[in-house]
């Protein structure tokens, strides 16, 4: 038997849907800026494999993930909602950033949020198996430096501390250390950019190493763009998990 919450999931959903793809019409015409808010932009990926902040973790389904921007000055409300396909919630980021230092090579952003993750469990309700969607809370504060070694290259690090107020990880420590080409080109037409990245994370008493790419291939001038992730576990401890995640996702880009 299906339950409501999950029924009345996939209703929110497609109102997340109708909700954002009105917005984005709206933004097609040129408007005089409001005076709350300097800028609007944001992602809307589909890919077939759901991966999360943290890339060792995925979700095993399809999924689709919206990333949106309202920035003010320095300061930038972004949140990060990402759904299955069909319909279930999975994870809800509410990020609040903002650029401590904006230099020509060297920036610093500083960042909190707060979090819901969604799971399906089962309870008996009635004397009858029942299937609910349960949200887990965390909050989660981040820092991250980059130097800009040349403008399509650049270093930096990444650090992000959760704290689980559920039944979750207590603690959770993720720290990076990154590289970034970008707009590499490929033809008059086509750029790609590549991010190699190698991570340490901690979760509670559990602890691993990983390795990780991010790969785009864009058309210039052109909304739509494929991007993909490779991730590979050097040594871990944190179980359960795939020691080899990857996917593929189409992502449409508006400003």
């Amino acid at each position: 038997m299906k339950n409501k919450s999950v029924i009345g999931s996939k209703w929110s959903f497609l109102l997340v849907l109708l909700m954002l793809s009105g917005f984005v019409q709206g933004q097609e015409e040129p408007k005089q800026k409001s005076g709350w808010i300097d800028d609007f932009s944001g992602t809307v990926s589909v890919t077939h494999n759901g991966i999360s902040l943290v890339p060792s973790f995925s979700l095993g389904d399809p999924a689709m993930l919206f990333d949106l921007k309202f920035r003010k000055g320095r300061f930038s409300f972004e949140p990060d909602m990402r759904f299955a396909l069909e319909g279930k919630p999975w994870s809800f980021l509410f990020w609040m950033r903002y650029k401590a230092v904006q230099k020509e090579r060297f920036s610093l952003r500083i960042g909190m949020h707060p979090a819901l993750n969604f799971r399906t469990v089962s309870v008996i309700r009635n004397g009858e198996q029942e299937e609910i969607i349960e949200s887990r809370r965390f909050l989660a504060g981040e820092l991250a430096p980059s130097y800009a070694l040349t403008d399509n290259i650049n270093v930096g690090m990444y650090y992000l501390y959760s704290r689980g107020l559920d039944d979750s990880a207590k603690n959770t420590h993720f720290l990076v250390a990154n590289m970034a080409f970008d707009h590499i080109g490929v033809t008059q037409q086509f750029s790609m950019s590549f991010s190699p990245q190698v991570y340490y994370l901690k979760q509670d008493h559990f602890e691993g190493v990983y390795a990780v790419a991010f790969v785009t291939l864009a058309k210039q001038d052109f909304p739509l763009s494929v991007s993909a992730i490779f991730n590979k576990a050097i040594d871990t401890e944190i179980l359960p998990e795939k020691d080899f995640v990857w996917n593929v996702s189409l992502v449409y880009r508006f400003k």
